[in-house]
């Protein structure tokens, strides 16, 4: 394989002095997705009592997180062969009219379908914000410009709840969704007017649609069957059955005509690169982490050590302020020891801050888990940025997109992945309470052996960076 071209931001962009305004419409647009995730949590019993169908409330955040999931691999297929603009133009505005119709919506069903519509731009700009970054970014520069994108989480993981909180409590529910608006609008028209393009020469590669469509059917099921597997329908049932032998058939599927295919929607050959696999199965580790975290830190808080829910979630935000911190140093790390070597040292500090969480108990301090987190986060920013630049620094530009989306994808089937299997674990161990909590004692067993469970992917997630090529980050990258 050869080396990726050093140049390829200049020759292909030509706007170093656009920089500037393009990076912020950038962490506009990644505030998009990073406020929904939070912001609608804390209004969601106010939405609920004023469109009824409170057992539908989970879907809002299974359908936009489905949709976001199952469209990442189209979305970087699309941006090497249409280009890194179109795509992003295309996600913000699926995701404004997502918002706009949320804040009108008229019933629990339709707020849901408009969440959809909200996920299918959030499957477009997540993965297109790191992209464009990559592109018009040197590698020295890249994880250092990964931190600010991150900072933009951090931000989000206070500043959310507090919005939904005051919108819900003060004014409407409605306006955490035309809060977006502005947001959306700024950074559209700002990428539109800096970031350019040169037009790509010669025929563009036509587009699988048959291998796309196999896809997004089958990582739709799958991710849903985790999603709503022990919720909607017992593990055993028909339903469950039938929806992962669905996955699996349709899977299987595209598996073949990816092969056959000289252009495929998702080349199955870049996991044989060893940067790109490893990167792919860290980022598995790294959704399953970060999601068991963020959804049982606050009710361990809460539920055993028995602070209010704003302690609790500032304890949680300890994990989001430590990641960005990280990754602001990463690149200096990686350019001086290596993307293998710095993942490796990121993945031991995972490792250590999740075994602190397993001296946790009823008597704890809430620092502790804080400090835990803490430490958790400044692991994973050392793990999540130099896999990810060492995926990106394997391949060509035309192959960046996939690479990137890949990556995102990952972290999105781990993160479904952990919430099915960690939220059977609980369920499993705990009894509610007769106002519909669960009980102390019961959710302090559970969450410990989720610990556990966060201690054992961080070690399986050791493993897999150690599959990472020993590069030279200055020079070109190992082959395949």
């Amino acid at each position: 394989m050869s080396a990726p071209s050093t140049g390829t931001a200049e020759a292909r962009l030509g706007l170093r002095g656009d920089r500037g305004p393009v990076l912020g419409a950038l962490m506009l647009s990644t505030a998009l997705v990073a406020l929904d995730v939070t912001i609608l949590a804390t209004a969601s019993t106010t939405v609920a009592r004023e469109l009824g169908a409170f057992e539908q409330v989970p879907w809002l955040f299974s359908a936009y997180t489905l949709a976001q999931a199952v469209t990442v691999p189209l979305y970087g297929r699309l941006a090497d062969v249409f280009g890194r603009k179109r795509v992003m133009m295309v996600g913000i505005a699926l995701f404004l009219l997502g918002s706009v119709l949320c804040a009108v919506a008229w019933s629990m069903p339709a707020l849901i379908w408009f969440r959809v519509l909200q996920g299918l731009g959030a499957g477009a700009i997540l993965p297109m914000s790191l992209t464009i970054a990559g592109d018009i970014y040197s590698l020295a520069e890249r994880a250092k410009i990964q931190g600010y994108l991150a900072s933009v989480w951090a931000a989000s993981s206070v500043l959310g709840p507090t919005l939904g909180g005051v919108f819900s409590q003060f004014v409407s529910w409605r306006w955490i969704f035309w809060v977006n608006v502005p947001i959306a609008v700024v950074a559209a028209v700002v990428l539109w007017s800096r970031f350019h393009e040169k037009e790509r020469e010669g025929e563009r590669e036509p587009i699988d649609y048959l291998g796309a469509a196999l896809l997004t059917g089958g990582s739709t099921a799958l991710v849903l069957g985790l999603l709503e597997g022990g919720h909607a329908w017992a593990w055993a049932s028909l339903e469950s059955v039938g929806i992962f032998a669905a996955a699996a058939v349709l899977l299987a599927a595209f598996a073949v005509t990816a092969r056959r295919n000289a252009h495929p929607i998702f080349d199955l050959g870049l996991l044989r690169r060893r940067a790109v696999g490893a990167s792919t199965a860290a980022g598995l580790g790294v959704g399953v982490i970060t999601l068991g975290l963020t959804t049982y830190v606050p009710i361990y808080a809460q539920g055993v050590l028995g602070v209010g829910p704003l302690v609790a979630g500032f304890s949680l935000a300890a994990l989001m302020v430590g990641w960005p911190l990280a990754a602001t140093v990463a690149g200096r790390i990686y350019l001086a020891i290596g993307f293998r070597w710095t993942a490796v040292i990121g993945s031991v500090i995972v490792l250590f801050g999740a075994l602190l969480t397993l001296g946790l108990g009823p008597g704890s301090p809430v620092w502790h888990i804080s400090a835990a987190v803490f430490v958790i986060g400044i692991g994973m920013g050392l793990v999540a940025v130099p896999t990810l630049v060492a995926a990106q620094h394997s391949v060509e530009w035309n192959e960046r997109g996939a690479v990137t989306a890949t990556n995102m994808f990952s972290r999105s089937i781990g993160q479904a992945v952990g919430v099915a299997a960690l939220g059977a674990v609980v369920n499993a161990m705990t009894t509610v309470g007769a106002d519909g909590t669960p009980d102390g004692p019961g959710l302090a067993t559970a969450v410990h052996v989720v610990f556990w469970c966060v201690v054992g992917t961080a070690a399986l997630m050791f493993g897999t960076v150690l599959l990472l090529p020993r590069d030279n980050p200055r020079t070109a990258p190992a082959a395949p």
